[in-house]
């Protein structure tokens, strides 16, 4: 995981360069708990899966002039994996916050686009909400695995 100044950079210049083919960016800001691709943060303070909407913004500044192609996964709660409804502690409404804070600035009501990270296993209701604070994206990798394996289990079982 790199500094968020350091992410942010690399994510700048890869938007320079994508932005003549007219290619879409999807930034990670924050952490996403749980473990992927081998990067585990399980263990992480509870803090650091929540981001902030100077952090938000810190992206949307950075990369909006460039092009407005670009997506933002900001953190609030999600994690990578299942867990039981209750166990994660989503907080959508922090995805509206980052809206009117960048609203404010820009006089725009809903300037951000944003990439719910770790979106497997998590209640309609939360889901619903994150939607209508500017998700245009839910990635349910998880959940998708999941899928194909019981379908793989149940067709195994049945030759």
């Amino acid at each position: 995981e790199e500094p968020d100044e350091e992410n942010i950079a690399i994510c700048q210049k890869y938007l320079k360069e994508m932005a003549p083919m007219k290619l879409i960016l999807e930034m990670e800001i924050g952490i996403t708990g749980g473990v992927e691709d081998g990067v585990d943060n399980s263990g992480v303070s509870k803090d650091k899966l929540y981001s902030t909407p100077e952090e938000v913004w810190q992206v949307y500044e950075t990369l909006a002039p460039i092009s407005e192609k670009f997506t933002i996964a900001a953190a609030f709660g999600n994690v990578h994996g299942v867990y039981k409804p209750g166990n994660v502690v989503l907080r959508p409404e922090l995805l509206g916050d980052f809206q009117t804070y960048a609203g404010n600035i820009l006089q725009n009501s809903r300037p951000l686009n944003f990439v719910f990270h770790g979106g497997s296993g998590s209640e309609k209701h939360k889901i619903d909400e994150a939607r209508s604070h500017g998700v245009v994206k839910m990635n349910v990798d998880t959940d998708t695995q999941w899928a194909y394996w019981a379908g793989i289990k149940e067709f195994y079982e049945d030759n």
